[in-house]
């Protein structure tokens, strides 16, 4: 069973955590737009340009074990 204090504890954390939820400032729809953007396109860019790489190496091992 669990105690009178562990559920007083539990009750103040949420109360605490939705305190601290007031404070985040939440972004707008064109800055999430813009932040989402910004994401995918560096994901895009970083996943090619290790693509790129990986072909490179395969390549150059290739050549070297034949």
């Amino acid at each position: 069973m669990v105690g009178e204090g562990a559920v007083k504890k539990l009750t103040k954390h949420f109360k605490d955590v939705r305190q601290e939820l007031k404070k985040v400032h939440w972004p707008n729809r064109r800055e999430l737009t813009l932040f989402t953007t910004v994401v995918l396109a560096a994901v895009f860019f970083v996943g090619v340009f290790f693509w790129i790489l990986d072909t490179g190496f395969a390549g150059m091992l290739r050549l070297i074990l034949q």
